[in-house]
């Protein structure tokens, strides 16, 4: 698995042949890239409706959009006229391409700016992985988390970890909006992953952070995760 954070909380995410594209916004300053510079994903997936999330879900029209809830996934419809949609919801899980993605609970608002306001549901987060999640351990397998929007919540230590069982985790850490820093901590020792990317801070000025006060953070815990500060666009590989 491939995996290239393109700041705030836009990710490319690559399973064998399938490219993946998460909550595609790239008008934030850790990136340098445009849309058009991206390869065109295969499929489009989106946790929320903020503008933050979704703003430049139109620049990929020729992509299959994988949405947390039908409400987005009929917005984006019309107003971005997508090849194809796909709708599912909390729990459940479906196979794009190469990869199988399970649509998990995160806890955040969920609106979408149109003229009158428009309420999109519940918000996710998505735990991506090369084999078909079971109750079977896949030594093999290689699993990423990410959280979308979201405070700390017990659905990480209680299903998301132990049955999901990530191996990374992209956690946000700007607080304010979500997590802060020492929330997202928790967050990495709940799940037990290996590693932890710090996401959704330094582009406004309300979620500006240090993410080495992370990583202290996650070492605080007693967590053997290793946090991977990562430049934006580099991409860099999960292996088993």
């Amino acid at each position: 698995m491939e995996l290239t954070w393109h700041g705030h909380s836009t990710w490319q995410v690559v399973v064998d042949e399938t490219r993946l594209l998460i909550d595609p916004f790239f008008d934030n300053p850790k990136t340098s890239i445009r849309p058009e510079d991206v390869p065109s994903p295969d499929y489009l997936l989106l946790t929320h409706g903020h503008a933050d999330h979704i703003a430049d879900a139109g620049s990929f029209a020729e992509s299959t959009v994988v949405c947390g809830t039908p409400e987005i996934v009929g917005y984006v419809g019309e107003e971005h006229t997508p090849q194809e949609t796909i709708g599912m919801n909390i729990g459940g899980t479906v196979e794009c391409g190469d990869a199988y993605v399970t649509m998990v609970q995160a806890y955040h608002t969920n609106g979408i700016n149109t003229e009158y306001g428009m309420d999109a549901g519940i918000p996710a987060g998505y735990v991506i992985s090369d084999t078909v999640p079971t109750q079977v351990a896949d030594e093999e397998s290689v699993t990423f988390y990410h959280a979308g929007d979201t405070a700390l919540m017990s659905e990480m230590r209680d299903v998301i970890g132990p049955y999901l069982e990530p191996d990374a985790a992209a956690l946000p850490i700007g607080d304010h909006f979500t997590m802060g820093p020492w929330q997202a901590a928790i967050a990495v020792d709940w799940l037990d992953v290996d590693i932890a990317y710090p996401q959704h801070y330094d582009t406004f000025p309300p979620i500006e952070q240090d993410p080495n006060d992370f990583a202290r953070e996650v070492a605080a815990t007693g967590s053997d995760a290793t946090v991977e500060i990562l430049d934006a666009d580099e991409p860099v590989a999960l292996d088993p």
